[in-house]
């Protein structure tokens, strides 16, 4: 994808993005492209954006989330990176996300279809039905009052099991737990 310079900041309107954290010294000496009215700062180059911030997630009309640092520190401000292929469409009427799940880290995030990474096994689903299934999913990792109906079954085998099938089917979350007694 050719940029043409100078970017207009309305180009990132109703867009996707996953921005990888990068160390302050990336942007040391350069001059910022664009200042947000939310104070954001912006750094355009040949082939991607830095994007100093203290807020990521929902912004305006845009889903932009940060992939932080092995190492975490202290400070709200953020700064990150993101390839202008890594820009994709958003919207609230398609299915463009699938959801993905961190056992060891009991995490869970949203990807988008056009991510190299989607292998097509995921189910696709709107932004609204995506953050239901999150919280659902959120809820299974952290909790273990569900489980009660469970009786002598492995909880993390079970919750890797109704997981799984939240993420690559169809079925509702009632469904799964009626299916597995």
């Amino acid at each position: 994808m050719k940029i043409a310079f100078p970017i207009k900041p309305n180009s990132f309107k109703n867009t996707f993005c996953v921005f990888k954290e990068a160390p302050f010294e990336e942007i040391e000496n350069r001059k910022s492209d664009f200042i947000s009215s939310s104070g954001s700062t912006y750094y355009y180059t040949e082939i991607g954006m830095y994007r100093l911030s203290n807020h990521w997630g929902r912004l305006a009309n845009s889903k932009w989330r940060l992939e932080s640092l092995e190492i975490q520190s202290q400070s709200k401000t953020k700064l990150g990176f993101a390839l202008w292929t890594n820009f994709y469409p958003d919207n609230t009427l398609e299915k463009l996300y699938y959801i993905t799940t961190d056992f060891n880290t009991k995490t869970v995030s949203y990807q988008h279809k056009n991510n190299p990474l989607y292998d097509n096994k995921a189910i696709l689903r709107t932004s609204f039905e995506t953050t239901k299934k999150i919280k659902q999913i959120r809820n299974l990792l952290n909790l273990t009052s569900w489980a009660k109906h469970f009786e002598n079954e492995d909880l993390d085998v079970l919750r890797e099991k109704i997981i799984n099938d939240l993420m690559l089917t169809n079925k509702t979350l009632e469904e799964i737990k009626r299916d597995l007694r």
